[in-house]
């Protein structure tokens, strides 16, 4: 009945051992929305840690802050520097983190409505 069916619409079947490629690309999409997610989070970190060096709430000469600091350091500045070039400075006041968190922020409605369109 149901291969009659198929028939009638003309729906191809899958050779055997075939798989379909759209679980995987929704797999890689979920797990790219999720590292935009972890960026986000450790730009808003960096920042919220640079505020507390800059009120000297935290001394950068302890090691582990300092340890810290420049972990954070090597995952945000790549991609914070490029938009330093085209952002004008505002006197102390840096707002790419706050551009970047935008521009993430729309990769990720980018990935929603790309796997909404494929029905995951």
């Amino acid at each position: 009945m149901v291969l009659a069916a198929a028939r009638a619409l003309k729906i191809k079947r899958r050779p055997r051992g075939t798989v379909s490629r759209m679980p995987i690309i929704a797999t890689i999409l979920y797990i790219l929305y999720r590292l935009i997610g972890l960026v986000i989070f450790l730009v808003i970190v960096n920042a919220v840690i640079s505020w507390l060096i800059a009120f000297d709430v935290l001394n950068i000469r302890n090691t582990t802050v300092r340890r810290i600091v420049s972990a954070l350091d090597s995952v945000t500045e790549p991609m914070l520097n490029p938009l330093r070039r085209f952002v004008p400075n505002l006197g102390g006041i840096d707002i790419t983190p706050v551009i970047l968190i935008i521009l993430l922020e729309g990769l990720q409605y980018l990935i929603t409505h790309l796997q909404a369109g494929m029905g995951y």
